[in-house]
């Protein structure tokens, strides 16, 4: 997606660690013409796997899946980091690793907003080492529910996340793949379908 790929050469920073920060457009302050173009990436890319929910973690996956649920006419689910007062009983939940933070977080999805017959998207901002995919796809295990696939907005492709849930059969669809960071300088590759 070369509108994404252009917004990530104008506003990205390359940090320490490998690290690639997008707060400009992405996950602080969201540039809401790009998500509704990336929601309707992943509702073409996945037009056919009759999805019935778009799924992610809070929060910075939050704006790219409500655009995809939107364009696709179908609910959105974000998994908690945080257990509230509100959500105390009947909760699938997992444990994941953030590599940006250094922290690990328990995120939990209400048993009433999972039904039997799901088939569900997973849509994330970031893949690097598949750890909020990963979570999401326990999650799906426990429930006993079909993922049809993850929407990724950026992947890196230089860290194992995508080989990774491949090799599990997951299909992987990103719309801007970064093959390195090297010397503070974004590379990418081509991805297929870019407009």
């Amino acid at each position: 997606m070369k509108e994404l790929e252009e917004k990530i050469r104008q506003y990205g920073t390359v940090l320490p660690g490998n690290v690639l920060k997008v707060d400009a457009f992405l996950n602080h302050q969201v540039d809401p013409v790009l998500m509704q173009h990336i929601g309707q990436a992943f509702a073409k890319l996945f037009k056919d796997a009759g999805v019935t929910k778009v799924w992610t973690v809070e929060s910075s996956g939050i704006a790219p899946a409500v655009m995809t649920g939107l364009a696709m006419g179908v609910p959105v689910v974000f998994a908690r980091k945080h257990k509230s007062l509100t959500l105390n009983s009947d909760m699938y939940t997992a444990d994941v690793y953030s590599y940006t933070k250094k922290t690990t977080n328990r995120i939990s999805i209400s048993q009433k907003f999972v039904e039997p017959s799901d088939r569900v998207l997973l849509i994330d901002d970031f893949l690097a080492n598949g750890q909020a995919v990963e979570g999401m796809l326990e999650i799906a295990d426990q429930a006993g529910i079909e993922v049809v696939g993850a929407g990724i907005v950026i992947e890196k492709s230089f860290q194992p996340g995508a080989a990774e849930l491949a090799a599990k059969g997951i299909r992987v669809e990103a719309l801007a793949k970064v093959s390195s960071l090297a010397d503070g300088k974004v590379s990418f590759e081509s991805t297929e379908g870019d407009n």
